[in-house]
C-alpha cells in the first residue's frame, strides 16, 4: 500500500526514452501530421484543434560535433543538441516545424533547420517580446489568426470553434492535473520526487494529452497514500535556463535533498496557467500566453518573474535554489546576478551551475555537496570527501 503500480512510473519513464518511437507509432496509429515546437510559447491549441500532434524539439544530452557548420558554437547548447538531432535524422517523421519567437539562438536554430533539413511546413509566429505593452494582446491575437490561416490553408486541416474549444478543454485539463501533483511537493515529505515531476512535466510537451491525462489521473489516485523510500532532507528549488536532464536530478537527489519546485520552461512554467475561456476564444487564448510566467526574454521593463520565483519559493517551503544556466544563454546571463541577489535579499541561498550538452556530474556533485552542507544538510565529513 502506498506504492505506485510500478507500470504507472515506467510509462513516463518509457516515454522520455523511448520519445521517438512514440510519436511514429502514433502517426501510423492515427495518420495525422506531427509538428515539431521549439518553444513553449508555440500556441498548441491551435495544433491539437487540427488534429496535429506538438512535440517539443529537444536534445539527447550526447556528444554532438555536426552542428558547427550550421550555426556559431557559441549559441546554447541546448539549441545546438537540438539541432543536432535534426541533422542525425531522429526526427526525420515531422511534418512540420513551428517557432513563436522567443530568443536568437532559437530562431537560428529554426532558420537552419528550414534550410537543411527536409520539412514540408515551416511556420515562424513573431509573438511580442514585450508582452507588458497594452497592444501585445491585440497584437499576439491577430498572430493567432494568421497562425490559424496557414493550417487552414497550407497544411490543408480545419480548425472549427468547437473543436478550438475542446483543444482548449484538453490543454487545460493536463495543466490543471499537472499543477495537482505539483501541490503534493509541498508536503513535509513530498510523495513524488523531483526527477518524477520532470518526467511527467517534460512527457507532456511531447506525448498526446489524451493519452497523458489519462496516466496523470491514475497518479492522483495514488499520491494521496504514497510514500517515498527515502528522506525529504534539503528543499530545492531549479530556476533559469531549460533543464530537461534527468542525469542531472538524479545526482542532486542523491545527495540527500528534494527539488520540490521549478521555474523552467521544460516544467512549471508550460502548464502552470489555464486558458481563461470566453467567447472570443483566440482572445482568451492570446492572453494564456501573454500571462503565463515569462521567459527572461518577454519580462521587462518590469521583472516580474521574480516576484513570481519567491512566491513559489514561499509556498513549497524552499531551502536553497540551484540556478541553472545553459552555456551562453545571453537573456537567462543577464538575468542570473540580480536573480541570485534577489533570492539572497530574501533569505534564499542559491548556487549556479552552467550546463553544457553533456554535463559534468563529477564537479557539479562537489559543488552542491558543499552548498548542501552550507544548508545544514549534508556532512562532507560523512561523505568521504576529507
Amino acid at each position: 500500500m502506498g506504492i505506485f503500480h510500478s507500470d504507472v512510473m515506467d510509462i513516463f519513464h518509457e516515454w522520455y526514452y523511448n520519445r521517438h518511437e512514440y510519436a511514429k507509432r502514433w502517426k501510423e496509429r492515427t495518420g495525422r501530421p506531427i509538428f515539431g515546437t521549439f518553444c513553449t510559447y508555440v500556441p498548441e491549441e491551435l495544433l491539437y484543434a487540427a488534429g496535429i500532434l506538438p512535440v517539443r524539439i529537444l536534445g539527447s544530452h550526447e556528444i554532438q560535433d555536426v552542428t558547427e557548420p550550421f550555426i556559431f558554437g557559441m549559441f546554447c547548447p541546448f539549441c545546438r543538441d537540438a539541432l543536432a538531432q535534426g541533422l542525425k535524422g531522429k526526427y526525420e517523421y515531422l511534418d512540420g516545424i513551428v517557432i513563436a519567437q522567443s530568443c536568437l539562438h532559437f530562431r537560428q536554430t529554426f532558420n537552419t533547420w528550414k534550410s537543411h533539413i527536409p520539412v514540408k511546413y515551416a511556420y515562424y509566429l513573431p509573438m511580442p517580446n514585450e508582452v507588458q505593452s497594452p497592444f501585445s494582446r491585440v497584437y499576439l491575437k491577430g498572430e493567432l489568426e494568421r497562425f490559424k490561416r496557414f493550417i487552414e490553408e497550407e497544411v490543408g486541416m480545419e480548425i472549427e470553434r468547437d473543436r478550438l474549444r475542446d483543444a482548449v478543454v484538453l490543454l487545460n485539463r493536463n495543466r490543471n492535473l499537472l499543477r495537482k501533483i505539483y501541490e503534493f511537493r509541498k508536503e513535509k515529505q513530498p510523495p513524488v520526487t523531483g526527477l518524477e515531476c520532470m518526467f511527467m512535466a517534460i512527457t507532456s510537451q511531447f506525448i498526446d494529452k489524451e493519452e497523458h491525462n489519462r496516466v496523470l489521473e491514475e497518479v492522483l489516485k495514488v499520491l494521496p497514500e504514497r510514500r517515498v523510500d527515502r528522506k525529504t532532507g534539503i528543499r530545492l528549488m531549479t530556476v533559469g535556463s531549460e533543464n530537461d536532464d534527468a542525469e542531472f536530478l538524479k545526482m542532486i537527489e542523491s545527495l540527500g535533498a528534494t527539488i520540490v519546485i521549478d521555474e523552467q520552461c521544460a516544467g512549471s512554467r508550460y502548464f502552470w496557467n489555464p486558458v481563461a475561456i470566453s467567447d472570443d476564444i483566440m482572445q482568451s487564448i492570446a492572453d494564456r500566453y501573454i500571462d503565463r510566467p515569462p521567459c527572461p526574454t518577454k519580462d521587462y521593463p518590469a521583472r516580474n518573474r521574480f516576484h513570481h520565483i519567491l512566491k513559489l519559493a514561499k509556498d513549497y517551503n524552499v531551502q536553497g535554489a540551484i540556478i541553472i544556466q545553459q552555456k551562453f544563454c545571453d537573456p537567462h546571463e543577464g538575468d542570473n546576478p540580480v536573480l541570485k541577489n534577489f533570492l539572497q535579499e530574501n533569505g534564499i541561498p542559491s548556487i549556479l551551475l552552467e550546463f553544457d550538452s553533456i554535463n559534468p556530474l563529477g564537479p557539479f556533485r562537489v559543488r552542491v555537496e558543499a552548498f548542501l552542507e552550507t544548508l545544514g544538510g549534508i556532512d562532507l565529513f560523512d561523505e568521504g570527501l576529507f
